[in-house]
């Protein structure tokens, strides 16, 4: 079995290194995995390193991956 924190590296690097990230597209993760895997502060951290933007809704976190803004349609 993998320590948490090796679990947690493994997670990150799957996630920002699938097809649609690498090519700036949008991955969309549960928070509550976000939160029990890495921990939201781990996570935001990293978004910032990357320059990408996330949003939360109804518990699903929406990732940009890509450092263009984000506009919210209403």
């Amino acid at each position: 079995m993998l320590s948490p924190h090796l679990e947690s590296d493994r997670w990150m690097l799957q996630l920002f290194s699938s097809r649609t990230a690498r090519e700036g597209g949008v991955v969309r993760r549960r928070k509550r995995d976000i939160e029990r895997l890495i921990g939201m502060e781990r996570f935001r951290r990293e978004l910032r390193r990357r320059g990408f933007r996330a949003v939360e809704n109804a518990g699903h976190v929406i990732v940009f991956c890509n450092s263009e803004p984000v506009d919210i349609l209403t």
